[in-house]
C-alpha cells in the first residue's frame, strides 16, 4: 500500500528537514514524499532536495507564492495512489507511523480518515500540553483501541471542538469532494474538509497508537491571528454557512452545535485578556464581538 506524503512547504528550514529526515526512517518503506516549496527564498533548499538520492522523494516549487490555502491545493494534484498525508513542515513522523496506519486500514479497509495517536511537541521539540491541546483532549470521543465514527454524531464531536491534528490524518484520495480543499479558507480551510468528507458518507477511524509529533509553536501565525482576533471572522462565517449547510441535511443537532460554536467562543474568551493586556485595541474591538455575534 503505497501512501503519497505530501509536504506543503514554506518556513523554517531546519524544522522542515527534520520533517523529511523522519518520512526518511518510517519502518514501512511503501511511500513516495512530494515537497511543495511554496517559493522560499533559500537556495539551498532545492540544493538539500538535489542531494538526495531516494527516488521516493520528489521536490517541486511552485512558480509563484500560492499561500497556505492555495499550496494545500496544489498539493492534492500530486496524488497518485489511494492514500495520502498532508504533513506539516515542521511535524514529525516517528518510525512506525505508517505501519500504525496500515494496521487501521486493515481493520477498516473502507475509512475515509485515519487519525493516529499524536503528541503535541514545542518549538524546540519538548513535549507540550498547551491549553488548547488539553481542550481537544476535552473533546475528543470517550474510548480506547481502534473505533471507527460516522455520520451526524462525528459532525456534531467536531463541531463542539476540532480535536483532529490535521497533518497526522491518513486521508482516502477518492473520499474527498472535487477540488478538494475550499477556496478561501485559511484558518479552517482542514475542519471544512473533513466535514465535507463525513458529510459525503465518510467515515473516520481514530487510534491510540502514538506514531506522530505535531509541533504547536508557541508564537506562530494562527496564534498571532488569533490574538489580533481576525481569524475569528473566518471562522464566524464558516460555522454560520455549515449551520445552513447542517440544517438542509436534517441533520439539526449539528446545525445548532455549529450555530452556536461554543468553543470557538470559548477560545476568543481565552485571549481576550491578553489582549487587553498587549493593548490590541483591533483584537479587543474583533474578539469582543465574536463572543457576542449571532451572525
Amino acid at each position: 500500500m503505497t501512501v503519497d506524503i505530501l509536504l506543503p512547504y514554506y518556513g523554517d528550514v531546519a524544522l522542515m528537514k527534520t520533517a523529511v529526515e523522519s518520512v526518511l526512517a518510517q519502518d514501512e518503506p511503501d511511500w513516495l514524499l512530494t515537497v511543495v516549496d511554496d517559493g522560499y527564498p533559500d537556495p539551498t533548499v532545492r540544493e538539500w532536495f538535489a542531494a538526495i538520492e531516494d527516488p521516493r522523494v520528489r521536490y517541486h516549487r511552485n512558480e509563484r507564492n500560492l499561500g497556505a490555502n492555495g499550496n494545500y491545493r496544489r498539493c492534492l494534484e500530486f496524488v497518485e495512489h489511494r492514500h495520502f498525508v498532508v504533513m506539516g513542515a515542521d511535524d514529525v513522523m516517528l518510525p512506525d507511523y505508517l505501519d500504525s496506519v496500515r494496521r487501521a486500514l486493515s481493520v477498516f479497509p473502507d475509512a475515509a480518515i485515519v487519525q493516529p495517536g499524536v503528541e503535541v511537541i514545542d518549538e524546540h521539540g519538548a513535549p507540550s500540553r498547551p491549553l488548547v491541546d488539553r481542550a481537544k483532549r476535552w473533546y475528543a470521543p470517550r474510548g480506547t483501541g481502534l473505533r471507527e465514527l460516522r455520520g451526524e454524531q462525528l459532525a456534531v464531536s467536531l463541531l463542539r471542538g476540532d480535536w483532529l491534528y490535521f497533518p497526522s490524518l491518513c486521508w482516502r484520495a477518492d473520499a474527498l469532494p472535487p477540488g478538494g480543499f475550499r477556496p478561501g479558507l485559511d484558518v479552517v480551510q482542514d475542519l471544512a474538509l473533513v466535514l465535507d468528507v463525513v458529510t459525503a458518507g465518510g467515515s473516520l477511524v481514530v487510534d491510540d497508537t502514538v506514531c506522530f509529533r505535531y509541533r504547536r509553536h508557541s508564537a506562530s501565525d494562527s496564534s498571532w491571528r488569533a490574538l489580533e482576533g481576525t481569524r475569528f471572522d473566518e471562522e464566524r462565517r464558516f460555522f454560520l454557512q455549515t449551520a445552513a449547510e447542517m440544517r438542509e441535511r436534517g441533520w439539526n443537532r449539528a446545525a445548532g452545535v455549529a450555530r452556536l460554536h461554543l468553543s470557538s467562543r470559548l477560545n476568543a474568551a481565552t485571549l481576550l485578556p491578553t489582549a487587553v493586556r498587549h493593548k490590541q485595541h483591533s483584537g479587543v474591538r474583533n474578539l469582543s464581538r465574536h463572543l457576542v455575534a449571532v451572525r
